[in-house]
C-alpha cells in the first residue's frame, strides 16, 4: 500500500495546523473581548463613561416638554415648537427632597431610569438636598437636616442602580462650604453620600464649582476629602456661564490634582459667557449641545445639566428656582 506512508505523514502536519489556527483565533478573540471590555474585562460603572456608550435620555415630562404642551393647548404655536425644540436636547433630572421626598423619590426614579433603559439611553440625574442647600445664593435655599440626607441618597442610589446611568452629586455643595462655614459637615455628608453611590456602583461626579469661584487647590483638596476617586470624577459649571475653554483649562488643572479624575462641564448658557451676574443674567444664549467626548484629556461630555430654560431664582424679572421660564428660553433659543 504504497499511497498510506504519504497520508499518515502528513496527518501530524495537518494536526498541528489545527491547534495553531485554534489558538489565534482564541488569542484574537482574547484581544477582541479586552479591546471592548467584555467578559473578564468589562469596565466597572466609575471606570466607564457612559455618554459615549449610549445615547443621553431626554426627559418626555420635564417642565420644558410640560410648557410646550401647554403652549400648544393655548394655541401658542411657534413658542409650543420653540419649547418642544428644547426639550428634545437631554437636560438633568433634577431631584429634590421638596419635590421627591423619601419614599417618593427611589419610585420615581426607577420609572425614569425604565424609561430610559427601555430607550436604550442614560438618564442623567442631579442629586440636590444637601443641608442648608444654596447657602451663598439663597434662591433655591432648603434641603434635608443632616440626619435625614443619607437615608435620601440611599433611596436614590437603590433606585439608580439597575440602570445605565449617571448622577451629578450636589451642585455648588462644596464649593459654597467654605464660604457658608459649613465645610465639616458638608465634606462628612458628602462623603457618605459618595460611599452611598459608588457601593451601588452609580457612574457619578461630584460638583466642583467653577472657574471664577474657589481656588483649584482648594476645590481640590474638599474633592480629595470627600473622596472622588472613589467614583467617576466630577463636575463643573453646573447653572453658570462660563466659558468652554475656561472650564476645560481649569477642569485639566483639577484633574491632575486629584489623581487624574474624568469630568463634565455644564454647557447649557454659557453660549456668551460669564458676566458679573449669576442669577439669570441678560443677554445668555445656549452653549454647546450636549455630547460625549474623547480627545485625549479628562472631559467625558459636555451636559445640559441644568435645564437651560429653568430659573436661577427671583432675580432679574425670573419666577421661583427651578420653574420654568419662558420667556428667557425664548432668548437663549434666539441668541443662538
Amino acid at each position: 500500500m504504497p499511497d498510506d506512508a504519504p497520508r499518515s505523514s502528513r496527518m501530524p502536519f495537518l494536526a498541528a495546523g489545527v491547534v495553531a489556527a485554534v489558538v489565534v483565533l482564541a488569542v484574537v478573540g482574547v484581544l477582541v473581548a479586552r479591546a471592548q471590555h467584555l467578559g473578564p474585562w468589562e469596565l466597572g460603572p466609575q471606570d466607564r463613561n457612559r455618554f459615549a456608550e449610549q445615547p443621553q435620555y431626554a426627559d418626555p415630562d420635564s417642565r420644558t416638554a410640560q410648557a410646550a404642551r401647554q403652549a400648544e393647548a393655548d394655541g401658542r404655536t411657534e413658542e409650543a415648537a420653540a419649547f418642544a425644540e428644547l426639550a428634545e436636547v437631554p437636560q438633568g433630572i433634577w431631584l429634590t427632597p421638596e419635590e421627591r421626598p423619601v419614599g417618593d423619590v427611589g419610585g420615581y426614579v426607577a420609572g425614569v431610569g425604565g424609561a430610559a433603559d427601555e430607550a436604550g439611553e442614560v438618564p442623567l440625574f442631579v442629586v440636590y438636598g444637601i443641608p442648608d442647600r444654596d447657602c451663598t445664593g439663597g434662591y433655591s435655599s432648603g434641603g434635608l437636616r443632616a440626619d435625614t440626607y443619607v437615608p435620601w441618597v440611599e433611596e436614590i442610589a437603590g433606585a439608580v442602580a439597575p440602570y445605565a446611568a449617571a448622577v451629578v452629586l450636589e451642585p455648588d455643595a462644596l464649593a459654597s462650604a467654605v464660604e457658608c462655614d459649613r465645610r465639616a459637615e458638608r465634606v462628612d455628608l458628602l462623603s457618605q453620600a459618595v460611599d452611598v453611590l459608588a457601593d451601588a456602583g452609580v457612574t457619578t461626579y461630584v460638583d466642583g464649582g467653577h472657574s471664577d469661584w474657589v481656588p483649584v487647590k482648594e476645590v481640590a483638596g474638599l474633592l480629595r476629602e470627600v473622596g472622588v476617586d472613589r467614583v467617576r470624577g466630577f463636575a463643573t459649571n453646573v447653572s453658570n456661564y462660563q466659558t468652554d475653554r475656561d472650564e476645560v483649562r481649569w477642569a485639566e488643572r483639577l484633574s491632575e490634582l486629584v489623581g487624574g479624575a474624568s469630568y463634565v462641564v455644564d454647557s447649557g448658557r454659557n453660549g456668551v459667557g460669564s458676566t458679573e451676574e449669576w442669577c439669570n443674567p441678560s443677554g445668555q444664549a445656549l452653549g454647546q449641545r450636549p455630547g460625549y467626548v474623547d480627545d485625549g484629556t479628562g472631559l467625558d461630555a459636555y451636559l445640559w445639566v441644568k435645564p437651560p430654560g429653568d430659573s436661577d431664582g427671583e432675580c432679574n424679572g425670573g419666577p421661583p428656582a427651578g420653574e420654568f421660564w419662558g420667556q428667557r428660553a425664548l432668548e437663549l433659543l434666539g441668541r443662538s
